[in-house]
């Protein structure tokens, strides 16, 4: 299983024209085949700052994805709303004792 952590920030006067974009492709993006979940969470000292958390059965599915038209339209219209550059990583579990986390 692969998770997928980005880092977005964005203009503070685009914010919600981002929650919105959200809001539309991720009922899309969790159909995706391969996705197991996505979430979305905000910086609690900068409101402008967004991390997206994803769940993949595999790579490969992740990178179906992100070559997917959907990909492709979503970060068109996301990517024109930034303050800086996203940063993106893709991780594996090494272990998890007591996974909190999927709750």
């Amino acid at each position: 299983m692969i998770t997928r952590i980005v880092r977005l920030t964005f203009k503070p006067q685009h914010t919600n024209q981002f929650e919105a974009i959200f809001e539309r492709s991720s009922p899309l993006i969790h159909a995706f085949e391969g996705c197991l979940g996505v979430r979305l969470l905000r910086d609690v000292q900068d409101s402008s700052v967004f991390f997206t958390i994803s769940k993949w059965e595999s790579a490969e599915h992740l990178n179906r994805y992100r070559h997917s038209e959907l990909f492709v339209a979503t970060w068109a219209s996301t990517k024109k709303l930034f303050a800086a550059p996203a940063i993106a990583h893709s991780l594996e579990d090494v272990h998890a004792a007591h996974d909190v986390l999927s709750q």
